[in-house]
């Protein structure tokens, strides 16, 4: 048994995809009990978090399965974390008639878990490979899941095309770096990158550059807006979400076992691909009306002030990462959960179909000001604590232009967060009563919500045994 703990939680999700595989003909015949299979679902994911955490918690770090996994706190963290989000996501889908109803959204949703948790603790690059290819495939067919509908074909098609393209740079990448070393053990790799040369550079280049594709970081940012408008509302938010920190997981784990000269020679590059990233996400969400793609600039500007907490790698550095990731994983998944909710019910996602949600559903709204709030970084929010700590540990850093640059970044995003909020607040709809005009939710839906809302809340007042894992997590990369 103690032989497969490393990978318990992927095991657990191979299982629990092929349970509903065999489940789905059964339940094909009678579509009353359809609801079911997000139940089981979300109930499954939660069951395999559980047993995780009973029994597969790492007590050193450890390369096991001949070296191709690293048994360690930072790959159980996030993988404790995916199984979270998509547990939620799960309940997310029961909402949405077209993937409820299909057995394939559930179990693609599964699949792409099994790979991020996979690429926060692969120690190889074949298996890193691997990792990420088996998470990237299955959101391609999420994203154009819709088929009848243009704008989901659409971000599937476009998904797949700029997905493919990044995995060949990356892949490349790695074929140069095995090239050079003749090894693909990540810990094997340091002594060829531990100064800096032009190969180095040059390596690292392609390496960042199919990673900052996953992350949506300036310039690679280009197919998110499209991608999370076309796509299903409650894939958008396990895009943004879940995967963003898959691939940030990663980039930590690179940095810190193979690139290691990048921390000391080349972090202004990688300071100044965070400011611009930060600052072109806000600047183009200020010009949006349409909530989804104001979120994934939103996404992309919060992948700025996350790759703060990479360039300033030391002290607080990586923790205020981990933390900041783990608070933007509550946060916009509750976003785009009541992204998720209005749009159904209002068939749009333009800001007036915002107009009088107060008054609509209280709780709706309680939701959404959490949510916008959250993440433009107000206190009590969970999103305050998160950039809190990575301005500081910029700063602690002497990286003090750069948490200026974060703080101007917060101030434009606050106004747009606020805009949104002036619609579910302030206005009202014009020559209509909101009461015949209800948003309702389902039992699924608002258990999420609750959860999320809570889990926002307890981050921002109750973080610092939060930080703590989050620390001890980081720590394991060493």
């Amino acid at each position: 048994m103690t032989g497969i703990l490393p990978i318990l939680p992927e095991i657990l999700l191979l299982a629990l995809g092929v349970l509903i595989l065999i489940l789905d003909p059964f339940l094909k015949r009678d579509e009353a009990r359809r609801p079911f299979l997000g139940w089981f679902t979300a109930g499954g994911l939660l069951l395999a978090l559980t047993l995780s955490l009973l029994f597969a918690r790492p007590a050193a770090p450890a390369l096991v399965f001949g070296g191709m996994i690293r048994f360690d706190g930072l790959g159980f963290l996030f993988k404790m974390f995916f199984l979270f989000a998509a547990a939620v996501t799960a309940l997310f889908f029961m909402d949405e008639e077209k993937l409820a109803r299909r057995a394939e959204a559930y179990l693609l949703l599964i699949a792409a878990t099994l790979g991020m948790s996979l690429m926060a603790s692969a120690a190889d690059l074949v298996m890193l490979y691997l990792a990420i290819e088996t998470a990237s495939i299955p959101l391609y067919v999420l994203a154009g899941f819709l088929r009848e509908e243009d704008k989901s074909t659409e971000a599937g098609f476009k998904y797949l095309l700029f997905g493919a393209m990044a995995s060949a740079v990356l892949l490349y990448g790695f074929s140069l770096i095995f090239g050079l070393s003749g090894k693909t053990g990540l810990y094997e790799l340091s002594a060829y990158f531990s100064q800096f040369n032009l190969i180095a550079l040059g390596i690292t280049f392609l390496v960042l550059a199919g990673l900052a594709f996953k992350v949506s970081l300036f310039p690679f940012h280009f197919w998110a807006p499209d991608v999370y408008q076309g796509a299903p509302t409650p894939v958008a938010g396990f895009l943004s979400t879940a995967s963003k920190a898959a691939g940030f997981a990663v980039l930590m784990r690179l940095f810190s076992a193979v690139f290691v000269w990048v921390s000391e020679d080349w972090s202004l590059i990688l300071a100044i691909l965070a400011a611009l990233t930060m600052t072109v996400g806000n600047l183009i969400a200020l010009a949006q009306k349409d909530v989804k793609r104001l979120l994934a600039y939103s996404s992309i500007a919060h992948a700025g002030y996350a790759m703060i907490g990479v360039v300033a790698f030391l002290g607080l550095g990586l923790p205020s990462v981990i933390f900041y990731l783990i608070a933007y994983i509550l946060t916009n998944l509750l976003a785009f959960g009541v992204v998720s909710i209005v749009g159904r019910v209002a068939g749009s996602d333009e800001f007036p179909a915002y107009y009088g949600l107060s008054r609509r559903n209280a709780g709706l709204a309680l939701a959404a000001l959490v949510a916008f709030l959250s993440l433009a970084g107000m206190p009590p929010f969970a999103g305050f604590v998160a950039k809190f700590y990575i301005f500081l540990a910029a700063v602690n850093n002497n990286w003090i232009w750069l948490a200026f640059v974060g703080v101007l970044n917060s101030i434009v995003g606050l106004y747009y967060y606020l805009n949104v909020l002036k619609y579910v607040y302030l206005y009202r709809m014009e020559n209509q009563d909101e009461e015949r005009h209800p948003v309702p939710l389902s039992r699924p839906v608002a258990a999420a919500m609750i959860v999320l809302v809570a889990g926002v809340l307890l981050l921002g007042t109750v973080f610092g045994p939060w930080f703590g894992f989050a620390s001890r997590a980081a720590a394991a990369l060493f």
